[in-house]
């Protein structure tokens, strides 16, 4: 049995192990950061025109007129930098990474003290899978202090980044600033999954139990956080619990193949062959593949 159940360990530690998404906007900024000076009166107001109603388009999803009216209100006054900004957003949305990022830069240049503008080109940056980039930023962003109702999403944004490069210990550090600072509730499950992945890859499989079980506490459908814990679990040798949390992994998901080779497995260690190789046939019909596929293959014909 001991060999048994270290080479199902083996098999348990070679699945990928995902983060959830970072936070796309760190605030919403508003018109009444421009500061306007009497002599420019009609310009100002003729700028204003065109970022309020580019901020309209924006927030109905109307990116590329969004684009149109920053533009003009750049071309108006080129010494904002929440024109920048805002058009940087909406070219973020967009999926224009690096023209966002260039936008935020000149933003940058204007105002080398606006956190937002470090936040979100830290963002894009991410986008671009420059994670030491996005971390730089991020860091930048913290040091100039956003606030206290944007400073958690800066550092979940951070320690998301530190952790897909593998940095786990200050990944949970900086997970556990945000919880600590009580990043918005709609994150805060993310924020507990990320930081049990953290400790899972660490070993901590105890601490990324706990931490899985809260963010499935406060998102009961979250199912990469019970497919997680049923990994910690089979790696804690609580085969049956992890078998529990596979099984509701595919309640929620019906087509996620990891659960299935998963459980599978799972039921291979507890001798329950036939389980094991239905659970296994149907991860092969749902695309399994690597080693997975090979073990599947080779022990269910």
């Amino acid at each position: 049995m001991k060999k048994r159940t270290a080479f199902v360990g083996g098999l348990l530690s070679l699945m990928s192990v995902g983060y959830p998404f970072l936070i796309k906007t760190v605030c919403s900024l508003s018109t009444s950061a421009i500061i306007i000076s009497h002599s420019k009166k009609v310009n100002a107001e003729s700028e204003k025109f065109y970022l309020d109603r580019g901020k309209s388009k924006q927030e109905t999803g109307d990116h590329i007129g969004a684009i149109s009216d920053f533009t003009k209100a750049i071309e108006i006054n080129p010494n904002n930098e929440i024109n920048y900004i805002d058009r940087g957003l909406s070219k973020n949305d967009l999926g224009n990474y690096q023209d966002a990022i260039d936008d935020f830069t000149e933003a940058i240049k204007i105002n080398p003290n606006n956190p937002y503008a470090y936040g979100f080109r830290g963002h894009s940056k991410s986008d671009l899978k420059d994670y030491k980039g996005a971390i730089s930023d991020f860091t930048k962003a913290i040091e100039l202090n956003p606030g206290e109702k944007y400073i958690g999403e800066i550092y979940y944004n951070r320690g998301i980044s530190k952790g897909i490069l593998d940095n786990h210990q200050d990944a949970i550090n900086d997970l556990t600033k945000a919880i600590e600072v009580k990043i918005k509730n709609y994150y805060l499950p993310y924020a507990y999954y990320s930081r049990g992945i953290s400790k899972g890859n660490l070993k901590d499989y105890e601490g990324a139990i706990s931490d899985l079980t809260k963010a499935i506490e406060l998102n009961p459908k979250y199912t990469d956080a019970y497919l997680n814990r049923g990994r910690s679990k089979g790696l804690l040798n609580d085969i049956k619990g992890a078998i529990s949390d596979f099984t509701k992994t595919i309640e929620l998901n019906p087509k996620d193949t990891d659960a299935y080779f998963l459980r599978g497995l799972s039921k291979y260690q507890l001798e329950d062959k036939i389980g094991s190789c239905i659970d296994g046939k149907q991860a092969l019909s749902l695309g399994l593949d690597g080693n997975e596929k090979e073990w599947v293959e080779e022990n269910c014909g």
